[in-house]
C-alpha cells in the first residue's frame, strides 16, 4: 500500500512562488516515476510534470515549462514541485501520483489527496 501526502499549497498573488511537497510511504518509492497533476474548477485533471526514478529525467506540460521545477529526494521519499511566476490560471487542486510514468493519468496507480493552490490576480 502506498500513501502519498501533499503539502505546501495556499493562496499567493500572481507572480509569486510556492513549493509543493509530496511525502511517500508504504513501498519502494524509489522504483516509481513520480508525477504532479492538477485539476482546476470545471476542468479535467491534467498532467503538470513527472520525474523518473531510473535516470532523474523530467517532463513538463507546455503551460508550466520554464516556470515549474520537479525534483525528488529518494532518501526522504519526497518529491517537490517548485512553482515560480504563478498565474491565475495555475489555480487548481494539485495531486501527487506514483506509477509507471508518462503524461497519462491512467499510468499512475497511487494518488495523494490533493492540495489547493489559489493564485490571485
Amino acid at each position: 500500500q502506498v500513501q502519498l501526502v501533499e503539502s505546501g499549497g495556499g493562496l499567493v498573488q500572481a507572480g509569486g512562488s510556492l513549493r509543493l511537497s509530496c511525502a511517500a510511504s508504504g513501498r519502494a518509492f524509489s522504483r516509481d516515476t513520480m508525477g504532479w497533476f492538477r485539476q482546476g474548477p470545471g476542468k479535467e485533471r491534467e498532467f503538470v510534470a513527472c520525474i523518473s526514478r531510473s535516470d532523474g529525467s523530467t517532463d513538463y506540460a507546455a503551460s508550466v515549462k520554464g516556470r515549474f521545477t520537479i525534483s525528488r529526494d529518494n532518501a526522504k521519499n519526497t518529491v517537490y514541485l517548485q512553482m515560480n511566476t504563478l498565474k491565475p490560471e495555475d489555480t487548481a487542486v494539485y495531486y501527487c501520483a506514483a506509477g509507471s510514468g508518462g503524461r497519462w493519468r491512467g499510468n499512475y496507480a497511487y494518488w495523494g489527496q490533493g492540495t489547493q493552490v489559489t493564485v490571485s490576480s
